[in-house]
């Protein structure tokens, strides 16, 4: 039997449940195809991600910032906690990082004495920075309530979700997309190719031509904090070359090398000699010795040539519809491009409060890639 539906959102981590919760809220009909056993398995499940409104590239930056209001204030009912929880970054500058120092101040971070970096994490050592600069904007996000509300939205306006549903092979015939999976066989006249590290080959195995899309692993692990500290509330620190990052989780502290490594989209591992050089530049940073990783994964961050999100139809597949190439920022930025995309899809103009802030289908549109 096959199943319709006014539209198919491949892809059921944060990007894609998103959309289509946003879609679906439209009165449109919605299925979520997945190809795990469990939606948001990938990048979404294994991401620690933080709201960081001055983060990034501009574009990168004012979807982050249109996706405050819903992160701060979500519907009633979304969530059982706050999504955001305050956190702020504290970043080290060090002879030869005066660009990235700049960049960064020109982005929106305060430069700091040692008195007030140590007064919010005690332990940090100063001594050889040239800058000490604060993000007080930065927060973290509560990667599971967020997904896990969007997935009841979903639910509750119709939607439905298909786990173990890989597409093979996909044919545009009479105006509608005719998608064979390993759960069985899917038609509707608009897909979304929301698949993260896969969504190229996603369009692949529907004839479309791929954007260009480069899947890069990072790894992270979990480390226990220093003896006797209470560490759940002691800011992200990170170098000015972003060469590591450290924030607390769970009573714990995550430690990551923030590497950018090319990779095909697999299932992701760490790569433990990056995780030994991010112990070697921790322990240079903070007064603490780590004995041992507690625990340790990998995920993918995937680019567009651009390293912007591509989102919009494509200009030569009839009823294909892209939202990829987050870069590290799609758990942010996902309030934001789920209104994008409900509106493209649906052929609307963008809300007036995204094109405002400087939002436009063209900086997006995967056209722009010819």
């Amino acid at each position: 039997m096959t199943r319709t539906a006014d539209i198919i959102v491949i892809g059921g981590g944060i990007a894609g449940v998103s959309a289509a919760a946003e879609i679906a809220a439209g009165g449109a009909s919605v299925l979520v195809l997945e190809m795990e056993s469990q939606p948001g398995y990938h990048a979404t499940g294994r991401s620690a991600a933080m709201y960081e409104p001055i983060d990034g590239q501009p574009l990168v930056r004012a979807l982050t910032r249109a996706s405050g209001r819903f992160l701060e204030s979500p519907p009633e009912g979304f969530a059982a906690a706050p999504l955001l929880s305050p956190r702020g970054v504290i970043m080290l500058g060090y002879p030869g990082d005066e660009p990235a120092i700049a960049v960064a101040k020109q982005a929106g971070y305060e430069e700091v004495d040692a008195g007030f970096a140590r007064a919010r994490l005690p332990i940090l050592k100063t001594e050889g920075a040239i800058a000490i600069l604060w993000d007080g904007l930065a927060q973290d996000i509560d990667v599971d309530a967020l997904h896990a509300g969007r997935l009841r939205a979903l639910r509750q306006t119709g939607g439905a979700i298909v786990i173990d549903a890989i597409v093979r092979r996909g044919v545009r015939d009479g105006g509608v997309w005719r998608l064979e999976t390993a759960a069985g066989r899917f038609e509707a006249p608009i897909v979304v190719a929301a698949a993260g590290a896969w969504s190229d080959l996603v369009a692949q195995s529907c004839g479309v031509q791929p954007v260009g899309l480069q899947p890069k692993r990072r790894s992270a692990a979990i480390i226990a904090g220093p003896a006797g500290l209470a560490v759940q509330n002691w800011p992200e620190v990170l170098p000015a070359d972003v060469g590591f990052y450290c924030k607390p989780m769970a009573g714990k502290l995550m430690l990551s090398p923030a590497e950018e490594d090319p990779v095909e989209p697999h299932d992701a591992w760490a790569d433990d000699l990056r995780l030994a050089e991010a112990v070697e530049r921790l322990e240079a940073t903070l007064d603490m010795s780590v004995q041992r990783l507690e625990r340790s994964w990998g995920g993918l961050r995937t680019f567009a040539p651009d390293g912007l999100p591509v989102v919009g139809f494509d200009p030569r597949a009839d009823g294909f519809f892209w939202l990829a190439g987050q870069g590290g920022y799609g758990i942010q930025t996902s309030p934001a491009l789920a209104r994008v995309a409900a509106a493209l899809v649906a052929q609307h103009d963008l809300p007036g409060d995204l094109a405002r802030a400087g939002i436009s289908r063209d900086a997006l549109s995967p056209a722009r890639f010819g």
